[in-house]
């Protein structure tokens, strides 16, 4: 058993909790101590978001590991603990709750009901002096990161019908006649007077060709902008008042 002046300091100095695998399960709330026997038998640990939860779990088999604490339960049965004020005393009924819970051995007959370490040192020195501790809860805001969604960048090949217009040309044949001139009749005059014959011409034509290339158009990327903006945290916190009632109460002195 972990001696109750290490617990104190490890309370303290909200020292963590962790499970029988290592994992951190909390800060420590407060220590419950046995009225009679002055033993630690319960902490609290702070568990939930932003740690405004506390859970029970027994110290009689926890060990001590630096400023850790370990206990022999895994994480999700200490934070599925039942759910007990750990502001007052822990009474029998509660007791049983709890040790069941953990199947713990033991009968109601045979403890006594627990308080808080806390709670012990206050009601010592409220019969030491006049004075009253006045507390508050305060609300701490934190934030935690997590994933909105994802964003992907795809390529995939679409097909579309592009037209363009291409000058061509061809040749066409015509028939030209020409008179008998002085110029040109000895051109017409040397070849035999009468006679068969052919005369062949070539004709072209042009055609479109196509080609495709590929070339580079664009670079694209993702980026990721950061953007701030107020989200409101509304939420309701305790805090104590102290009211004090004064009798006046005058002697009478003989007038």
């Amino acid at each position: 058993m972990i001696a109750t002046e290490k617990l104190q300091t490890i309370v303290r100095d909200h020292g963590e909790v962790v499970d029988t695998s290592g994992n951190k399960i909390g800060k420590v709330g407060q220590l419950y101590l046995d009225d009679q026997t002055g033993d630690p038998e319960w902490v609290t640990v702070m568990t939930g978001l932003f740690g405004m939860s506390e859970s029970f779990v027994p110290i009689r088999d926890a060990t001590l590991e630096g400023d850790h604490v370990r206990v022999p339960y895994d994480k999700d049965m200490v934070k599925d603990a039942p759910r007990i004020d750990a502001d007052a005393h822990l009474d029998e009924r509660q007791e049983d709750e709890l040790y069941n819970y953990y199947h713990l051995e033991g009968t109601t007959g045979d403890r006594t009901d627990m308080r808080s370490d806390m709670q012990e040192r206050s009601d010592v020195r409220g019969k030491t002096d006049d004075a009253m501790t006045r507390s508050e809860e305060e609300l701490r805001v934190g934030k935690e990161r997590h994933a909105t969604g994802h964003a992907h960048l795809r390529k995939y090949v679409v097909t579309e019908n592009v037209q363009t217009t291409v000058p061509v040309s061809h040749e066409e044949v015509r028939v030209v006649r020409e008179p008998i001139t002085d110029e040109n009749i000895d051109e017409a005059l040397s070849g035999p007077d009468i006679t068969e014959s052919e005369h062949e011409v070539t004709l072209h034509a042009e055609t479109p060709v196509v080609e495709k290339t590929t070339k580079p158009v664009e670079r694209v990327r993702l980026e990721k902008d950061e953007v701030t903006e107020q989200e409101q945290v509304n939420e309701t916190v305790r805090k104590e008042k102290i009211e004090s009632d004064v009798d006046d109460t005058r002697r009478d002195r003989g007038m």
